[in-house]
């Protein structure tokens, strides 16, 4: 259920303009047929939900075709002109360096880089975010990035939770109960959720569910019983208090049908009231400016 403005929204309440691929409009009617209502200020509150989604999977491509390695904490690196290495496997950013410029260098020399699953997925929501944000807005808000497991910046105001509903683009957790103790950096797996029945995960790559489970049985210790599973939780950005440092808006005025009398002081209808009312309208203002295409 999406509630816009304390109103439950339906997907005719979405244009085709909002809606710019399949896995768009997928994670619409995730939202959409939730048991539990997501509240929404705006129509492009949500759209910019649906985008932010949209740019996480596309950052998890990036990332795995960055040929980025996976390596434990100890056996992590990272191109030493943006970022400090620190003792136990963290990415400082180095001072004086723009955050953005140094999240971007991980995808496009990827190969000077090595890290776990968790820091992976950090990386990919900094990625997706720099994606709807301005690289002003993105260098305010994440001044100081440290790459850690699931450390991250409070601004990215990461959600960890067990919703009623999975939507495209969430990050999930495949455990690994029985790991070989040799490789404890295989006790677990972060993966994206890319919304088409597989999974990313550092590592592994893409993977159906049941692909990525096996890939973890075979990490499992001599003897091991207990098979992989995945979490209930998913993990989730704020995509609510992002949103208000994007520039991309779809105003709601520009939906509405501005309305022009004799004296040109305007008014504005929804285009459903114009639809409606066009022969009343049409006779009672002499300029009528539909919304921008």
């Amino acid at each position: 259920m999406i509630l816009i403005g304390g109103k439950e929204a339906t997907i005719e309440d979405f244009d085709e303009r909002m809606i710019h691929n399949q896995f768009e409009r997928n994670v619409l009617e995730a939202l959409l047929s939730s048991l539990l209502p997501h509240t929404y200020s705006s129509r492009s509150e949500v759209v910019f939900e649906m985008q932010f989604r949209s740019a996480i999977t596309a950052s998890a491509r990036e990332l795995y075709y960055s040929g980025a390695q996976f390596a434990d904490f100890y056996k992590s690196r990272c191109n030493p002109m943006f970022w400090d290495l620190l003792p136990d496997g963290a990415f400082q950013l180095k001072p004086g360096i723009p955050p953005s410029e140094a999240i971007i260098d991980i995808f496009r020399n990827g190969r000077v880089y090595a890290f776990e699953c968790a820091t992976a997925m950090i990386i990919v929501l900094y990625k997706a975010a720099l994606r709807m944000l301005p690289p002003a807005k993105f260098n305010t808000l994440f001044a100081d990035i440290r790459l850690w497991g699931w450390k991250y910046d409070t601004d990215l105001r990461i959600i960890h939770n067990i919703p009623t509903q999975y939507v495209p683009g969430d990050i999930r957790y495949v455990k690994n109960p029985d790991v070989n103790p040799l490789t404890p950096e295989w006790q677990g797996e972060n993966v994206v959720d890319m919304g088409d029945g597989t999974f990313f995960g550092h590592g592994l790559g893409f993977r159906t569910l049941p692909g990525i489970i096996d890939a973890l049985a075979r990490r499992r210790r001599p003897g091991a019983m207990r098979m992989p599973y995945i979490l209930e939780t998913a993990t989730r950005p704020g995509f609510s208090y992002l949103y208000q440092f994007a520039t991309m808006r779809l105003e709601e005025r520009r939906e509405n049908v501005l309305l022009f009398d004799d004296q040109l002081a305007n008014t504005s209808v929804s285009i459903d009231e114009y639809n409606q009312k066009q022969g009343e309208l049409l006779k009672e203002y002499i300029t009528i400016r539909f919304p921008e295409a």
